[in-house]
């Protein structure tokens, strides 16, 4: 009974830490990657095909086989707790990153496609049959239910994608060390066996303390900027750059602002809606948690409310205290005008029922799945029940000139919700050509009915941010619905060339 209740254990944990290594091939291949649904795909493709050749290949291994089982577990447990940093290291020094990513991927499938058969061949005389294999298959799956539960509600956000695959690459390792103590009596060199399991198992323990300079290192020469902050949310990985006078967030390795350009784009951005909205009062900011558009609204005296919709309370923690970031932000998030919300703008949506006078929204780019539904014809529906009969929206919309397919989806995704639509853009030194579409939600046109002084960028010339040249028109203009999210691909597909 010890014995069986050793093995479920066992294979639980094992399973474990293999679907693990997978979702970290996943996630690390999406953030340093881009376009997460292509590199998922690949990854859980290569994975279960290297499964189904180590599986086919255990029929070979015959002698030795509670030896070979814990020499893959030890060898498992040092390859997967490694790859996260390996790959994280070898990023910006090697020319075809995609190999070896997904090399690595095929070498954990392989050796983890052997576990489970082994396991069984070895157990086949001490269990019923279909005992064992019912017992096997279930303590797997359940395995793979904790991981993928544990592995973006916990482990990513308290450790990191590199100590996440650390810790898991120990626990691989003492599987393989315990195995060799509750099995000796089938073990050869048994001695040599765990001291080599100690090896590895310090090797870990030493990358795991030095973890952080792995990953100021890794980061450092992935952004060759000084890093003030580097944080794992639970949604996004948080990295905030300094050089010389200039701040720059990314999220997800995608640059999001530069302190050294950013008014340009917040002037565009909220001060044409704000400048012909007949009213001002009650405004709603989807996305921009970092603030900066809330600053430039408070710049006018008429408003009386900001509602801001953003769903990662930890980056918005950050703006409301860092003082740097405070400095940015005029201290817009801790105004009492300001009422944050914490939460997904697609659902709150839907449980909101107020209107308003204008509404902005800020997300990042349509880079994923996940964003690409916050550019759908579903969520446009959604936002024009919360703009008032004579309101005014504006959306951040990509770049006109790098992805002007993506830009004219959006625009046209618009219109699909909406009548009136003005794109416009704006040069970015940082970014190049951006680009916006405002909503009038009325049927008079746009008229000038305020302005205010001190504007670094903007000076209410209107008509010359909306004239297109050729370079920045689309023939190919597709509507993003939430069935197909064609935005998706296609903003991927334009931004790889880039």
């Amino acid at each position: 009974m010890k014995i069986e209740r050793l093995v479920l254990f066992t294979i639980f944990i094992i399973s474990t830490c293999g679907l693990v290594y997978e979702l970290i091939a996943g996630a690390l291949a999406s953030y340093l990657l881009g376009d997460s649904i292509t590199q998922f795909s690949l990854v859980i493709g290569i994975y279960l095909f290297a499964m189904g050749i180590g599986s086919y290949f255990s029929k070979f291994i015959i002698n030795n086989l509670v030896n070979k089982f814990i020499e893959i577990e030890l060898i498992i447990g040092l390859i997967g707790g490694l790859s996260a940093p390996i790959l994280f290291l070898i990023f910006n020094y090697v020319e075809y990153f995609e190999f070896y990513l997904y090399f690595i991927v095929f070498i954990i499938g392989c050796l983890v496609g052997l576990e489970i058969p082994i396991l069984m061949i070895i157990l086949k005389d001490k269990f019923q049959f279909n005992t064992l294999v019912s017992n096997v298959f279930t303590f797997d799956y359940i395995g793979a239910l904790l991981a993928s539960i544990a592995f973006p509600l916990f482990f990513v956000p308290q450790f990191g994608l590199i100590n996440t695959s650390l810790i898991f690459g120990l626990f691989n390792i003492l599987v393989g060390i315990a195995m060799s103590f509750f099995l000796k009596e089938h073990v050869r060199n048994v001695l040599f066996l765990r001291l080599k399991g100690i090896i590895m198992f310090l090797v870990l323990v030493i990358t795991l303390y030095f973890s952080d300079n792995i990953i100021a290192f890794s980061e450092k020469s992935l952004y060759n900027e000084n890093i003030i902050i580097s944080k794992t949310t639970k949604y996004q990985r948080l990295v905030l750059t300094h050089e010389r006078n200039d701040y720059k967030l990314y999220l997800n390795n995608n640059l999001q602002f530069s302190s050294f350009d950013e008014y340009r784009y917040h002037e565009a951005f909220v001060h044409p809606a704000i400048s012909f909205a007949n009213s001002i009062e009650n405004i709603l900011i989807l996305g921009g948690g970092d603030g900066m558009a809330a600053r430039e609204i408070l710049k006018y005296k008429e408003v009386k409310k900001i509602t801001l919709v953003d769903l990662d309370k930890e980056m918005t923690d950050i703006f409301k205290e860092n003082p740097l970031l405070k400095r940015l932000n005029k201290n817009s998030l801790l105004n009492n005008k300001v009422n944050l919300i914490n939460s997904d703008a697609f659902v709150w949506l839907d449980s909101n029922f107020e209107k308003y006078d204008v509404i902005f929204i800020d997300f990042p780019d349509p880079s994923n799945f996940s964003l690409g539904k916050l550019y759908s014809t579903t969520f446009y529906d959604k936002v024009k029940n919360h703009l008032s009969a004579n309101g005014i929206l504006t959306v951040q919309s990509t770049s006109p000139f790098f992805a002007p397919k993506s830009f004219w989806c959006i625009n046209e995704t618009i219109k699909h919700s909406f009548q009136n639509t003005n794109p416009y853009h704006v040069y970015l030194p940082s970014f190049g050509e951006w680009g916006f579409n405002m909503v009038n939600n009325s049927k008079k046109a746009l008229t000038l009915k305020r302005k205010i002084k001190g504007l670094r960028f903007y000076d209410y010339d209107w008509n010359s941010l909306t004239h297109f040249s050729k370079d920045m028109l689309s023939k190919e203009i597709l509507i993003n619905r939430l069935n197909n999210q064609n935005l998706v691909t296609t903003f991927n597909q334009e931004w790889s060339n880039y």
